[in-house]
């Protein structure tokens, strides 16, 4: 525990698991305040103003309820309005509702909570392959229908053996990578500009272009991070490139695909089936028209939320933020940056200088 000053820390609602709070409440040099999404949005800004640290909402809190908490998105303008901030933290691994360029042009770092709830991600992809392939989900539906007495409309396919295309090998990708090679032998391709062959062979799998994994995998999950480079990712052209009768199982970000060009990929056939838990908007309608098709599988935005993951998030939440309020670097900053900015503004709020950025411990 470093420095006099008390760190005030802003949170909406609830935390993910009341571990967070537990473990933060042991610091009597930290101040939580827990603002409330539908509350007074004046008083909310008054802490906004003069918090520290911020713990973002995520992008579907905002937009559910009577009101839009767009604002509340740590965006240009918001930075703008809270000149005593010096960290905002996203939820999961996705950080994509934070304006990292705006934070970082402020000295305001950015970190995420990437690994915690890698495993619930990666059971969630599993499952929509197995329900895919063996068609357990349009099993569910038709028996709930009407008496099934052809049950060769049914008959699936196994994934021993076959091809699964990954793109985006991070954390969640490596550990699906080695979890169908091992137990399936499954041939497992990834797509990843930012790795080099070795790196990816070290996750279990072969480093191809987009292209060729289109060309190749019976099973594509997408696993990357929405980013410019990654939006629109998969269009007509793309659907298009996939292997005849293959699935398209997404985990990641609704904007990575066009959903117009999915459906339609789906509606021809030129795809088998798609397992989906992010859509553009959310939480989607009910009269989405993918949700009205019968070889789609569909969660909302549930894949990393288990028991286990959201208690580990929590955890993590709190210890990040320990560590940051302590001067640490922090293990999951996206940002480094804002450091040098970040370091002088630290210093001038709380009164004492951060660690060096060579001192971190790097956690991916």
């Amino acid at each position: 525990m470093l420095g006099g000053t008390i760190k005030r820390l802003v949170y909406f609602d609830a935390w993910t698991d009341a571990v967070a709070g537990e473990i933060l409440g042991d610091r009597p040099d930290i101040e939580i305040v827990r603002l409330e999404l539908r509350g007074d949005e004046r008083e909310n800004w008054t802490e906004m103003n003069r918090t520290h640290g911020y713990q973002a909402l995520t992008l579907t809190e905002a937009r559910i309820g009577p009101e839009p908490g767009e604002q509340w998105l740590p965006g240009a303008a918001f930075i703008e309005r809270c000149p005593s901030l010096l960290a905002v933290c996203s939820a999961g691994a996705g950080y994509d509702i934070v304006d990292v360029d705006a934070c970082t042009a402020a000295g305001v770092i950015v970190c995420n909570n990437s690994g915690p709830g890698a495993n619930a991600v990666v059971e969630h992809a599993l499952g929509f392959m197995l329900s895919l392939s063996k068609k357990i989900a349009l099993a569910d539906r038709m028996i709930r229908r009407a008496p099934i007495h052809d049950r060769t409309v049914l008959r699936g396919s196994e994934i021993q053996g076959k091809t699964l295309g990954i793109v985006g090998i991070g954390r969640i990708g490596a550990q699906l990578a080695e979890l169908c090679r091992g137990a399936f032998g499954m041939s497992v391709l990834a797509f990843d500009p930012m790795l080099d062959a070795e790196q990816i062979a070290a996750r279990c799998a072969e480093k191809v272009e987009l292209k060729e994994l289109l060309h190749r995998a019976e099973f594509v999950v997408v696993s990357c991070p929405l980013t410019a480079e990654t939006t629109g990712m998969f269009g007509r052209d793309e659907f298009a490139q996939m292997k005849p009768g293959a699935f398209y199982i997404t985990t990641a970000r609704g904007e990575v695909h066009s959903e117009e060009a999915l459906l339609e990929a789906l509606k021809t056939g030129q795809i088998a089936g798609a397992g989906i838990d992010v859509f553009h908007d959310e939480p989607p309608s009910p009269n989405h028209p993918l949700l009205a098709l019968d070889d789609v599988i569909a969660t909302p935005h549930t894949a990393g939320i288990t028991t286990e993951a959201v208690h580990a998030i929590a955890a993590a939440t709190a210890e990040q933020w320990m560590s940051i309020f302590d001067g640490a670097v922090p293990p999951r900053l996206i940002n480094p940056k804002a450091w040098p900015k970040y370091s002088e503004r630290f210093e001038q709020i709380l009164g004492f200088r951060p660690a060096d950025p060579t001192t971190r411990e790097d956690a991916q």
